[in-house]
């Protein structure tokens, strides 16, 4: 019997039933709808993802055409960079339950960085890039340019050498995405690790703060791109996790509506994955619905929550997607059988 050239997707549709299981099945086939109508879909990306190479199933995602435009947080940014250039340093630690105080102080002393259960090299990491990026911000400083947080980091991974990588070029989204020239937003930047050697070199007066533009110039961006993204069949919104990432880049609906007093079109699809819980207040936790009453979707937006851990479950859909993508008619086929059983 041939191998299936669906095999995430049959596994899917003939296994994904009810409860959280049903919500990733209808999510993956309303995406996928959405995009061979023509739609577009806006990605935010919180958590660590990038440190737990979500870029091995998203970069080709980004490179199918399946994602074209990007929310995400400083840390999962620079961290795909990291997984680039220094991934033969990284340390996996299984048992991190485990560790003692006195184990992760060890840690430190090895120059690691902990993130649950693996660890980014401080000097082959962190070091490394400071080498290539610091003079970029001294350049930009000296000429008194302005960019964008993610222009920089674009102009480094598009500038390194096969031999300044330990990690899969194919494997990094960050590449893939500066390669297809996506919009990004890096809301919250200065957070990150890099956000912190930045605001380090500006306390010095080695840069200034002003090459890098402004969260709010990442909105006034953003309304631009939402217009471009959003012509025809609409733009979806696919949200890993909570906070700043998800919260930032879908305001721009109701702010383009009630702030510019411009028309504009409404989400066209939700999906959100957290394992957060519903709580007093919690964005992170909020349902869809919650956001109809902040005209952020409507009531007829095509909306999904996965409660689950978007390690797992965002690289299953993403998969499902690319086969899709690569045999649309065996897919639609596919679908088409699933729905009579």
């Amino acid at each position: 019997m041939p191998a299936s050239k669906l095999p995430i997707l049959d596994f899917v549709l003939s296994n994904y039933k009810n409860f959280n299981a049903r919500a990733t099945r209808d999510a993956t086939l309303a995406y996928w709808r959405h995009i061979e109508g023509g739609g577009r879909m806006f990605w935010a990306v919180a958590g660590a993802m990038s440190s737990a190479q979500l870029g091995i199933t998203l970069a080709p995602a980004i490179r199918a055409g399946l994602i074209h435009g990007l929310s995400v947080t400083g840390a999962n940014l620079e961290e795909s960079l990291f997984r680039l250039v220094a991934n033969d340093h990284y340390k996996d630690f299984p048992d991190y339950r485990y560790l003692r105080k006195e184990d992760d102080t060890k840690i430190l002393d090895q120059r690691m960085r902990r993130v649950t259960d693996t660890s980014i090299p401080e000097d082959e990491a962190f070091r490394a890039v400071e080498k290539i990026i610091v003079p970029m911000w001294k350049r930009a400083t000296e000429k008194g340019e302005r960019r964008f947080w993610h222009d920089y980091f674009y102009d480094v991974i598009l500038q390194l050498k096969r031999a300044q990588c330990d990690g899969e070029p194919n494997d990094c989204w960050l590449l893939a995405a500066a390669k297809a020239k996506l919009p990004i937003v890096v809301p919250g930047y200065e957070d990150s690790t890099f956000g912190n050697i930045f605001a380090s070199y500006v306390k010095t007066g080695e840069c200034s703060a002003s090459i890098v533009k402004s969260g709010v110039e990442y909105m006034g961006a953003l309304y631009d791109w939402y217009g471009g993204l959003s012509k025809g069949k609409g733009c979806g919104f696919f949200q890993i996790g909570g906070g700043i990432a998800g919260d930032f880049p879908i305001c721009v609906v109701p702010s383009i509506k009630y702030d510019l007093q411009k028309s504009v079109k409404p989400w066209a699809y939700f999906c959100q994955i957290s394992d957060s819980t519903t709580s007093y207040g919690s964005y992170s936790g909020a349902t869809p619905n919650e956001k109809i009453t902040w005209d952020k979707l409507t009531e007829k937006t095509p909306m999904f929550v996965i409660e689950s851990d978007a390690t797992i479950v965002a690289p299953l859909i993403l998969r499902a997607l690319l086969e899709c993508k690569a045999n649309p008619a065996a897919a639609n086929a596919a679908i088409k059988r699933s729905a009579k059983k």
